[in-house]
């Protein structure tokens, strides 16, 4: 099939989207009545968030009812992640807590599930003896079984699946959505970018797109419960192809469901940006005049032995077309110090790029091998861990200020915020986020709501918060 050009009749897109198929592959789930209830516990990024309530929807589907605290669980799964060892240390020292439990209530099902599952396999019954189940990514569609199967063995050993499946992308399962304004859409599973120092290709497998109409299906869902604000989600989001439909056209089809407002994506890749996405981000209102683009490196030595396929030329020539056709964009990245073979000369480009290009925020990180990738396996970690931490300093020193200084500037400007929910710190207060995804808190006023978007007028901020109040003239 040809690639779907943008329409000027925004219903053709839709029609031409759902008109390529009616009915999932992998048909639906019946529910089968028992009374055992399901705790989930979730671990990392917000594919992870996406495939907790996946799984919640699947179990619901089965006829389990979500346990509303641990104590109460007959199965309880600890959803994982496996980008960084911290996490997995973290993991594992929740489960050995966790087995105090299975102790006290005979009967509980213990289940690992994710990245983490499938990056260590049969290691984590070395380590967490008292793991009923290790599932893997791809296997969501048989955890009744695999449930069933473990409570009914008598074998000391768990029940394994972390079988990789290149075809399995959920397709007419509706997950057990968390209430709130915003909601999740995976469109994208598994990575094929194998950068060297990433373990994602290993533990979600290869990159495949979720149907058009199914992600339409969930987005119309979501729209039917009052969400006003959707995330589409992938490993690269941006490279997002179906049977022609392409990045563009998708966010397209989606901005134009009623009752949404904002669209939002993470994470999108560098090389994966098109003149046809830009064009579409800055003529489409409803999307999000904010990015996530991981940069990594400012060394071009570095982002070699990355293998992430751009130079930094290259990314700044893309940031300078982003922003000349949107020039409010707001920009967060991500940035590793202390890769193998990183000079001060190379940690010293990072620190000019960040200072250049002038990110709204960073999540930064000093490098930490993961077993199973290419760089653990060829290349030598040879940064010693105090270098890395006085790199990894220098570097958030310098987003921070660049942080402090930009949130100022904000001040006496009327931001159009979504109200998301009461701020954490007093219930008389909302809490909303801009269209450029900044945090603003504001006192409840009037005869605002949950789910709407009000005018904001900024009175002051701290580094990474707006603190202001309706504007009640606009």
């Amino acid at each position: 099939m040809a690639r779907l050009k943008i329409s000027d009749e925004p219903i053709d897109l839709i029609d031409l989207i759902n008109n390529k198929a009616q009915t999932s592959e992998r048909g639906e789930y019946n529910s089968e009545g028992n009374d055992l209830k399901v705790y989930i516990e979730t671990y990392g990024c917000q594919m992870n968030v996406a495939d907790s309530e996946l799984m919640g929807g699947i179990m619901m589907s089965h006829g389990y009812s979500p346990a509303q605290s641990i104590d109460e669980a007959d199965v309880i799964l600890v959803n994982t992640c496996a980008v960084r060892e911290k996490a997995e240390e973290r993991v594992f020292g929740r489960v050995a807590t966790l087995s105090g439990l299975k102790k006290k209530r005979k009967g509980v099902i213990l289940g690992v599930c994710g990245c983490m599952a499938e990056h260590l396999k049969t290691k984590i019954s070395e380590r967490a003896p008292a793991v009923d189940l290790v599932i893997g990514p791809d296997a969501y569609r048989r955890l009744p079984e695999l449930i069933e199967r473990a409570r009914s063995s008598d074998k000391f050993d768990p029940v394994v699946d972390v079988r990789l499946d290149r075809r399995e992308t959920y397709e007419g399962i509706t997950p057990a959505r968390q209430e709130g304004v915003s909601g999740w859409i995976t469109i994208q599973r598994g990575c094929d970018k194998f950068c060297t120092f990433c373990i994602v290709p290993y533990t979600r497998g290869r990159e495949r797109g979720v149907a058009p109409r199914e992600i339409l299906r969930q987005a119309r869902q979501l729209a039917e419960s009052g969400t006003k604000e959707i995330t589409l989600l992938g490993q690269t989001v941006n490279s997002y192809v179906y049977e022609g439909v392409d990045f563009a056209d998708l966010l397209t089809a989606v901005s134009q469901i009623d009752g949404i407002e904002r669209v939002r994506f993470t994470s999108p890749y560098p090389v994966d940006y098109t003149p046809k996405l830009i064009e579409v981000m800055a003529k489409t209102p409803k999307i999000s005049r904010y990015i996530h683009l991981p940069v990594q490196s400012g060394s071009d030595e570095i982002l070699t032995r990355m293998r992430r396929g751009y130079t930094v030329g290259e990314f700044r020539k893309l940031v300078a077309d982003l922003r000349a056709a949107m020039p409010d964009l707001a920009m967060s990245t991500d940035i590793i110090v202390g890769f193998p073979g990183e000079s001060e000369a190379d940690h010293q480009q990072t620190l000019d790029l960040v200072a250049e290009v002038r990110f709204d925020f960073a999540y930064m990180f000093k490098y930490s091998e993961r077993e199973g990738t290419f760089a653990h396996k060829r290349i030598d970690d040879d940064i010693p861990e105090a270098t890395k931490g006085r790199r990894l300093t220098e570097v958030i020193a310098l987003q921070e200020s660049i942080c402090a200084e930009d949130m100022a500037k904000h001040v006496d400007e009327v931001f159009d915020v979504l109200i998301e929910g009461d701020s954490k710190k007093s219930a008389s207060d909302w809490v909303g986020r801009t269209g450029t995804f900044k945090s603003v808190i504001f006192p409840k006023k009037g005869d605002a709501q949950l789910g709407q978007i009000v005018p904001v007028r900024v009175l002051r901020n701290t580094s990474h918060t707006l603190i202001g109040e309706i504007e009640c003239n606009s």
